[in-house]
């Protein structure tokens, strides 16, 4: 009878809604409002989930899809400095051209000094398409020197390098972009690899270099 006399008033609730009344059902079960609710909670839940699923799927795409670039490289090439060389080479053409989608995604000010822009390049252009902030370590006493240490380089994941491939720094298109990237903001710089997890060191280490500030080059006369 309890039951029966919920599902009842539940009717009439609706009933009543559409006379401008909202009347919550008893007995436990849910009016339609909390209802609505929960439902509205799950949609976002799945939302939210299918967002990560997302993202997750993306970045083992990228990284697949990188993978099998190295892997013709090393077929149309006959030595791994060859490849490393297009890596990099690739890497600067595709830096030349994010900077623009990073400075307008980004909001970042122009940087007054190389410490300014290592934190820049770590906690927020590695993070914003790479997922990851490397740490930022080894300072030289001028102020010109640092390495970024990548506990987690999300290129690596599932590879494992061939040992006739030895030499190959997989990962070199990176320092390609950091290069290409910040020459377009007048800052040349020298980028390597000095650690690889794929040669079994413990960290990927991206030693980075200050060598000069690119000057605007005038046409003649104009000053």
């Amino acid at each position: 009878a309890g039951r029966a006399g919920a599902v009842s008033r539940c009717r009439q609730s609706r009933r009543l809604r559409g006379r401008g009344w909202v009347e919550p059902c008893q007995e436990g079960w849910p009016s339609e409002s909390v209802a609505r609710r929960g439902r509205a909670a799950g949609t976002m839940s799945r939302q939210a989930n299918r967002g990560t699923e997302s993202k997750k799927m993306s970045s083992e795409l990228f990284t697949l899809t990188y993978g099998a670039l190295v892997t013709q490289l090393c077929k149309d090439y006959e030595n791994d400095e060859d490849v490393n060389k297009q890596l990099d080479k690739m890497g600067y053409n595709i830096g030349v051209r994010l900077i623009e989608d990073f400075l307008a995604r980004s909001n970042v000010g122009r940087c007054h000094d190389f410490r300014e822009t290592a934190d820049v390049i770590a906690k927020v252009a590695f993070k914003m398409y790479l997922g990851i902030t490397p740490s930022i370590t080894n300072w030289s006493p001028a102020g010109d020197e640092f390495s970024l240490i990548l506990e987690n380089n999300p290129l690596v994941d599932f590879v494992e390098l061939p040992d006739n491939h030895s030499s190959l720094i997989y990962s070199n298109l990176l320092c390609g972009v950091l290069r290409g990237a910040l020459e377009m903001v007048q800052m040349a710089v020298e980028a390597k690899f000095v650690q690889d997890t794929l040669k079994g060191d413990g960290v990927t280490e991206i030693r980075m270099r200050f060598i000069r500030r690119i000057e605007d080059n005038l046409p003649a006369g104009e000053e």
